[in-house]
């Protein structure tokens, strides 16, 4: 398993950045577990920490390289990442959640994307109450303030409108500024599906005489977004220039559908996610652009900015105010540079236990 990272990296080895994390955790859990404040006093034994990865589903490439991140990270300490999906089920999450919490869970770290804003909050009570070490990514309501809490450790996410509006204008670009769009939005309850469409409106502000002729929801889901590009191309048919989507898996259910259509490479398509078909379609051509959010170092920096807490080699209060939840890095991708992303070199060292947030662009706003 490969991390995806920066191209051009220069290479830090994995045997000394698991080295140095290892070391900083067994200094910090010398002092025995008889409290759970976070010092070096409270701190877990390295041995004793439980990594949980939780997402909606293993057929999105994305979440799935998500979970390898998180296996590769625990690998890196020696430990195992218990991997659990829900299939997009808000009830389904919060019951396994639930059970989760029910057990032991002084040492447990768990690295979690909420199906939506309105599920983050009950997670946090609970993983709070329980005392459970939580990092959350992507989804969280605007006034539900990390800082609040001393288990939640820490939120991350995307600037959407930046991603949207990066790759509205790749879409804008290649159809030559001019002509009729369709957009295919994510699940509506999330921050990311909101503030990516927000970025296309941008864009289309900026080039009027750019047409959106169509917007709907296909759920983030590459199965719908088949049926829904089928029905969206039988209605309005050559006047479709391009496509904007919300992800890369709807972006491959347009490309999909396209093909069937006869019409694969005559329409411009863009996502988000940088997964690897979609790497793939920009460099054969069928497809315009994507915005990679660095999916397996997600996996990896949630369960590390967990374990570092956990072992006591961080603690909650030292982080500062605009690393409590903020926006991490991202990488626009087209013709020009997707060679690039293909098969970068990886830095594990950005899971070293003082580098945890060098990938932060500042808090959320």
């Amino acid at each position: 398993m490969k991390f995806t990272s920066r191209p051009a990296v220069v290479l830090a080895s994995l045997s000394l950045a698991a080295v140095a994390l290892a070391g900083c955790s067994e200094e910090a859990a010398g002092g025995g577990n008889d409290g759970g404040d976070g010092d070096a006093a409270a701190a877990c034994a390295p041995g004793d920490v439980k990594l949980v990865g939780q997402v909606r589903n293993e057929s999105n490439p994305y979440e799935a390289s998500w979970l390898d991140g998180g296996d590769a990270f625990a690998e890196m300490v020696d430990l195992e990442q218990d991997r659990l999906t829900y299939d997009a089920d808000s009830t389904k999450q919060q019951e396994q959640i639930s059970q989760l919490l029910a057990g032991d869970t002084e040492c447990l770290v768990m690295n979690i994307l909420p199906n939506g804003d309105s599920d983050t909050p009950p997670i946090v009570e609970q993983a709070q109450e329980a005392g459970a070490y939580l990092v959350t990514q992507w989804n969280k309501p605007a006034d539900l303030d990390v800082a609040d809490y001393d288990h939640w450790v820490t939120h991350l996410t995307y600037n959407g409108e930046e991603s949207g509006k990066q790759i509205g204008d790749a879409l804008v670009e290649e159809i030559g500024g001019s002509g009729g769009i369709i957009a295919l939005q994510g699940i509506l309850d999330t921050a990311a599906a909101k503030d990516r469409f927000a970025g296309l409106e941008a864009s289309l502000a900026e080039n009027p005489d750019v047409e959106l002729l169509d917007q709907q929801t296909a759920n983030f889901s590459r199965a719908e977004a088949l049926e829904v590009t089928k029905t969206l191309l039988a209605k309005h048919g050559d006047d479709i220039k391009g496509i904007w989507t919300a992800n890369d898996d709807m972006a491959l259910g347009a490309l999909e559908a396209l093909k069937a259509a006869g019409k694969e490479g005559e329409v411009a398509v863009v996502g988000i996610d940088a997964v690897p078909d979609a790497l793939t379609a920009i460099q054969d051509g069928t497809m315009t652009a994507t915005v990679s959010s660095d999916g397996p170092w997600q996996g990896g920096i949630g369960l590390a900015i967990g374990y570092c807490v956990a072992t006591g080699e961080l603690a909650v209060e030292d982080i500062p105010t605009e690393d409590r939840a903020w926006y991490a890095e991202q990488f626009l991708i087209d013709a020009d540079n997707v060679a690039d992303f293909i098969d970068p070199a990886t830095d594990e060292s950005d899971f070293a236990c003082d580098n945890v947030f060098s990938r932060s662009q500042g808090a959320i706003s």
